[in-house]
């Protein structure tokens, strides 16, 4: 899909803080280098690359002699599942030293995403068997367990992103009160209404502890997989305000719309709806790369 110049200039210098590139035991439509390459045909700054079940920091750190020529940065991080050992402070410790720019909190192996999806229903089969337990991070009386402020030590030496992974909003919004106090600075909250199952006034309390909301314009791609409503979403942007609003892909499973092109048509949509194109640089740009600490 060619890019209309016009969207080049508004999109120019985004960051996709959820691209599902690979390798993964999820089949792919990219590998995290052609992820990268393909965002140069927007100018893109950086994409985050995410898995579910390691540290992508390692697999970028392999493939950097075919990064070295893309002007598109790639980043990873690590995600706190079953795969990594859950709750793990040294697998944090070492991916953010490695390099890496995120931690996410349980996400397939949250109690919420086994409780909306008990047998993987809705999301892509793995090409091997991936063998997964449930994570928690609250012991019985309902407290952060001690490795939660551990991982929050290495978030905070790093500068790191702090995801609340798939989780319900009310412990987001504890985990996110705990890692305020500890000196988190950037934080973010995915797909709200997916899987999650947060409203807006949620999302706004999580916006006054410092997070970001973000949303995954795969998901309003009328050409995509789930195909919602683009004023759905413009509704979420007007209840929270751009300036706490992060828009990120959510793609890169194969068989689903390349990262760029999705966004093409969301942007357009967006713009077609009445979004400011400030705002829209502002959720695909400017707070992406705070989040993602480009500019400091």
């Amino acid at each position: 899909m060619a890019p209309p110049d016009a969207l080049v200039r508004v999109l120019r210098g985004s960051v996709d803080l959820h691209c599902h590139s690979g390798p993964s035991p999820f089949p792919r439509e990219l590998t995290h280098v052609e992820a990268a390459a393909d965002g140069e045909r927007i100018e893109m700054r950086a994409i985050l690359v995410k898995s579910h079940h390691h540290i992508t920091v390692m697999d970028l750190l392999a493939m950097q002699d075919r990064l070295a020529g893309i002007s598109t940065a790639a980043y990873g991080g690590i995600a706190l599942n079953s795969q990594v050992g859950g709750i793990n402070p040294y697998a944090v410790a070492m991916a953010l030293r490695m390099g890496g720019r995120a931690v996410w909190f349980p996400t397939f192996s949250s109690g919420r995403h086994i409780e909306c999806h008990p047998e993987g229903d809705g999301f892509p089969t793995a090409a091997v068997p991936v063998p997964s337990s449930q994570v928690d991070f609250t012991d019985d009386a309902g407290e952060l367990i001690p490795e939660v402020f551990q991982v929050l030590d290495h978030v905070v030496e790093a500068d790191a992103l702090l995801s609340g992974g798939h989780n319900t909003p009310e412990l987001i919004t504890q985990l996110f009160t705990a890692a305020k106090e500890h000196g988190v600075r950037r934080m973010v909250i995915n797909h709200p209404n997916f899987v999650i199952g947060a409203e807006p006034e949620q999302c706004l309390e999580l916006v006054g502890l410092g997070a970001y909301v973000e949303h995954e314009w795969g998901m309003y791609d009328p050409e995509g997989y789930r195909k919602w409503d683009p004023k759905q979403l413009m509704s979420w942007i007007e209840r929270i305000g751009p300036e706490h609003t992060v828009l990120a892909s959510d793609l890169g499973q194969a068989g689903r719309p390349r990262p760029v092109d999705a966004l093409l048509r969301v942007a357009s949509a967006l713009l077609d709806l009445g979004l400011p194109e400030r705002d829209l640089q502002r959720m695909t740009r400017d707070n992406p790369a705070f989040l993602l600490g480009l500019d400091d």
